[in-house]
């Protein structure tokens, strides 16, 4: 409690000049702060950098890559340093605008609540803000783990009198916010591996939250998508048309039809601008840490396979290990060629290789690399890129802690699965 009082405390001091800066020196700060968090923190360098290759529908080369998760980096800085500028701020219309506020309204106007659903766009904090200076809002959010700090950043949201309310009571809460005629806004671009429903995001299965369809359903509201630029330092919001439950559909139908509607609009506007979204978030993540252990979950995996016949189909016959591990992971397999015949799931991919120097490519893809080639440079070549860790084999027995003749999938489910 003292620690987190003194951080909340020390984070305070430093925001406090940033309330009187003026929006194009912030922005001016926030981007040279990006580029040291880029060059500086691997964790949020690696995820952006995964996360862009792994957009597939964007077809993006190296280039693109390290750009857009540079600016990616120097939007999430600007955003954390806007909190003081927009606390301090009286008049939101000062520096953000809505250029679709109609239909919204209008319906509003009649009693009808409505649905806002977005992402972390920009600075994602004014679509509440300036949607509440005009309407009456309520949000979902998920609290951090300082509670002085969110104490702090709750007043910020609430401002103008809107109500912010955890994801515990969100469907309770959310659905009685929309039968008093108010708006709530829900942020659906975060990865809910526990989530019931999921559709291709930039190309690749993701999970989302479908409580935004769901309380569409059950109260006849239409949900829109709300979505925010920066535009000459200021912000531009914009509001999507209505996308309206069909009553006379089955409800899991319209789920269906009403989260993938809204996840496309979203996905096209973050394509616009992709240098404005969160692209150091895991959107991609496939599971819980409920069965594997931290260090080993990720959302995509590299296998190297060696090249000695022996090595490989000891290897190889551990694949299925993998599998059950790894039910809905991206997984590629690097296999030689003399081999390629083999079979792997279906849904994985195999990457052929002839020479062991073929196995230094520039795929930012991989989070996790089994390395079981035998070559170890490749451990630093993949943590050069995007890979958080490389395990060899050797790596994989000194975490489990077990004897040397203890069988491979044996020492893979004791070291990466979690103990009941």
């Amino acid at each position: 409690m003292i620690i987190d009082f003194l951080s909340y405390l020390a984070i305070r001091i430093a925001m406090f000049p940033f309330a009187f800066l003026p929006l194009k020196v912030i922005h001016i700060i926030g981007n040279f702060l990006g580029i040291v968090t880029y060059h500086l923190s691997s964790k949020f360098r690696k995820r952006a950098l995964s996360n862009l290759a792994l957009a597939s529908s964007l077809h993006l080369q190296e280039d693109d890559i390290k750009r857009i998760a540079k600016e990616s980096l120097q939007n999430l800085c600007i955003t954390c340093l806007e909190y003081a500028k927009l606390e301090r701020e009286k008049h939101i219309k000062d520096i953000a605008t809505c250029s679709t506020p109609e239909q919204p309204l209008a319906i509003l106007s009649q009693g009808q609540g409505i649905i806002f659903f977005c992402g972390h766009q920009s600075n994602w904090e004014i679509l509440f803000l300036e949607g509440t200076s005009r309407m009456p809002g309520t949000a979902i959010a998920r609290p951090i783990k300082n509670s002085f700090l969110y104490k702090w950043i709750v007043s910020i949201r609430e401002k103008y009198n809107g109500k912010i309310i955890t994801r515990q009571n969100a469907a309770k809460e959310g659905l009685r916010a929309i039968k008093q005629g108010r708006f709530l806004g829900i942020v659906g671009d975060q990865g809910m591996p526990d989530s019931p429903f999921s559709s291709l995001f930039f190309g690749r299965l993701a999970w989302t939250s479908p409580l935004p369809a769901i309380l569409a359903c059950r109260t006849g509201c239409p949900v829109f998508v709300a979505m925010t630029k920066r535009q000459n330092y200021k912000y531009i919001t914009h509001y999507s048309h209505a996308i309206w439950p069909n009553k006379d559909e089955p409800v899991e139908k319209e789920v269906d039809r009403i989260m993938k509607e809204v996840l496309a609009i979203l996905e096209k506007s973050i394509e616009e601008s992709p240098g404005e979204w969160l692209w150091s978030h895991n959107r991609w993540k496939q599971q819980t840490l409920e069965k594997v252990n931290r260090i080993f979950r990720q959302d995509c995996i590299a296998i190297l396979l060696p090249k000695e016949k022996k090595d490989f189909e000891k290897f190889y016959e551990v694949l299925s290990t993998f599998e059950k591990i790894y039910p809905r992971e991206f997984i590629s397999v690097f296999i030689p060629k003399t081999f390629m015949n083999v079979e792997i799931p279906k849904n994985w991919e195999k990457i052929p290789y002839e020479r062991e120097e073929e196995l230094f490519v520039r795929d930012f893809r991989f989070k996790l690399v089994f390395n079981f080639s035998g070559v170890h440079k490749l451990k630093s070549h993949f943590t050069s890129l995007s890979a958080f860790t490389v395990f060899s084999f050797r790596d994989i027995q000194k975490i489990a802690n077990v004897p040397d003749d203890t069988s491979i999938q044996k020492t893979l489910t004791k070291a990466m699965i979690k103990c009941p």
